[in-house]
């Protein structure tokens, strides 16, 4: 009897793709093919994956490909800087950080903003993630203040 010779993992890919976008074409294709994966399988998973989100929303997905030509998946939260700028209602960050605002933010928000992206790093304290979320928020031009009245 030959005993199955345990999966190895060959590659690991990082993407972003909006959720409920992804299609063959780059980067998704091109990223997808060079690990000789099968990109309509993929892609079909993830847009049914992703079919609750809006459409639009940032995703970041983690594939780790193994010698026998499968993968795994997992979905991330959205970029920090995306769920920044949604909650303080901008398009991007200032031209200048540091020397201008051009919105505030809430503790409370960053807060929720600071759940959410624990999901991602279960290990990290809620405090450490919010004053990583408060570092992002200064290197964006985003003013944090107190309470949402202040805001």
């Amino acid at each position: 009897m030959s005993a199955k010779a345990p999966k190895q993992l060959v590659s690991t890919i990082k993407l972003m793709i909006a959720a409920g976008a992804a299609k063959p074409a780059p980067p998704v294709g091109p990223a997808l093919g060079q690990a000789g994966l099968n990109i309509m399988s993929f892609c079909k998973e993830y847009n049914a994956k992703t079919a609750g989100y809006k459409d639009g929303v940032p995703l970041r997905v983690l594939i780790r490909v193994f010698n026998d030509k499968s993968y795994e998946w997992d979905l991330k939260t959205p970029p920090s800087t995306w769920l920044i700028k949604k909650a303080a209602g901008l398009e991007r960050a200032a031209e200048r950080p540091g020397h201008e605002f051009i919105a505030s933010i809430s503790l409370k928000h960053l807060y929720h903003i600071a759940e959410l992206k624990q999901r991602d790093n279960a290990q990290l304290e809620l405090k450490t993630i919010c004053q990583n979320l408060m570092s992002t928020c200064a290197s964006m031009g985003v003013k944090v203040v107190a309470t949402p009245e202040d805001a």
